[in-house]
């Protein structure tokens, strides 16, 4: 049976272990690296960010912009350690974050994804997001709307 995923808050005896995690080599600039995420958190009051772990290994990171006042949620960061990738963690992970927006109240989640060999859309589609035809920075947008 496979370990279970889950989100848990990062803590200053786990902090270094989820910021050593990265993705692999042609994944690199598609996403910030975990120490520049966590510090950005830091400075914005909506930001809502959590370790994805995998049994007990720190396994990814997930960061959203939140507002159950208005009823928005914005993945903002999602990734997967390279050692990771491939074992249903990210999916899992996301279905998560999906359950944290029901609980929110919320009907539909965007994000944006750097598009190119190697960008995580196909995977998003895989997971019921679509394209919205909307760039920002250079980054497509896509929502999954919930039911």
């Amino acid at each position: 049976m496979a370990p279970e995923t889950s989100l848990r808050e990062i803590t200053k005896e786990t902090v270094r272990l989820v910021t050593a995690l990265d993705v692999g080599p042609d994944q690199h600039g598609l996403v910030a690296p975990n120490s520049i995420s966590i510090a950005e958190a830091h400075f914005e009051p909506k930001a809502w960010f959590r370790a994805i772990y995998y049994g007990e290994e720190p396994a990814g990171f997930a960061m959203v912009w939140r507002d159950p006042d208005e009823r928005l949620f914005y993945i903002w960061r999602f990734m997967v350690d390279v050692g990771f990738q491939g074992k249903g963690v990210g999916r899992r992970a996301l279905e998560l974050l999906l359950d944290e927006a029901r609980a929110d109240g919320v009907d539909e989640v965007t994000l944006s994804v750097v598009p190119g060999p190697h960008s995580a859309t196909a995977f998003y589609e895989r997971c019921g997001f679509e394209a919205t035809g909307e760039m920002h920075g250079g980054e497509a947008e896509m929502k999954l709307t919930l039911d």
